[in-house]
């Protein structure tokens, strides 16, 4: 597959990301505002997953290997007042950061995504981790106002983090066997095998034809994968039946 981003990176962009995040918050009419790609959330109950999530991570990181679920941080309750919530939100994602370079790369951690084809390792958690505070800053932009699309960068290593981490499974795939293309217009792509060993995910190679495909920009990839954009932004070919069941899939039901 394609060369990841480097760990380095991985925390460069994770920081980016952050305080992109919380210029959204800063500049928001409101922290009532309801956010329009996570209805059941208003930005304040945004800013809280944020905040609360990265300090929860950062203590899981800290557990080590041995740690058998998420660990849950205790700390400062999250600040309604808006500058006491900058820095609230500063400090989650130092700890974040501080518990990932401490550990390094390669050390074990709990992790939720089980049989994927991510490993249980401090850098595919800062990968997704990398990828959590980029969706979430497009949803916080948004809904102050001024959403912008992730940068190749990000968007390019995120197509392969969701397909590694969260729809890559060895649950068996319950409708006919299928091979579906994701293609970026900035040329990566990768191909998912369905069949009743699950999802597994390869470049494409050979003769063989997808019986379904998606291509967009990176960005655009990556945000209808995390149903912030509909699957119709993108270029769409081959039977669409197949992407329907992707979406209503839940491999661990």
């Amino acid at each position: 597959m394609h060369n990841a981003l480097d760990f380095p990176d991985l925390l460069r962009l994770i920081d980016e990301r952050s305080t992109a995040f919380r210029a959204a918050i800063a500049s928001a009419p409101s922290l009532d505002l309801q956010v329009p790609t996570c209805p059941e959330w208003t930005l304040f109950d945004l800013a809280q997953h944020i905040g609360e999530g990265r300090r929860d991570w950062a203590a899981t990181v800290t557990a080590g290997p041995g740690a058998t679920s998420k660990a849950s941080a205790a700390g400062s309750p999250m600040p309604r007042e808006r500058d006491a919530l900058q820095v609230w939100l500063a400090e989650s994602t130092r700890q974040l950061l501080d518990a990932l370079r401490e550990a390094g790369p390669d050390r074990g951690c709990w992790t939720w995504w089980g049989e994927s084809q991510s490993p249980p390792t401090c850098r595919a958690v800062a990968r997704h981790q990398l990828q959590q505070m980029a969706v979430h800053t497009y949803d916080a932009q948004l809904t102050a106002g001024a959403a912008e699309p992730l940068s190749q960068e990000v968007a390019l290593d995120g197509v392969e983090d969701f397909l590694f981490t969260c729809c890559a499974t060895t649950s068996a795939w319950p409708h006919e066997p299928a091979v579906v293309d994701y293609r970026t217009t900035e040329g990566r792509s990768w191909r998912v095998r369905l069949s009743s060993e699950g999802a597994r995910i390869a470049a494409p190679a050979g003769e063989d034809t997808a019986d379904a495909s998606a291509e967009g920009t990176a960005s655009e990839l990556v945000l209808a994968l995390y149903g912030r954009i509909p699957l119709d932004s993108l270029k769409l070919d081959g039977d669409r039946r197949i992407f329907d069941q992707l979406v209503a899939w839940d491999p661990d039901a």
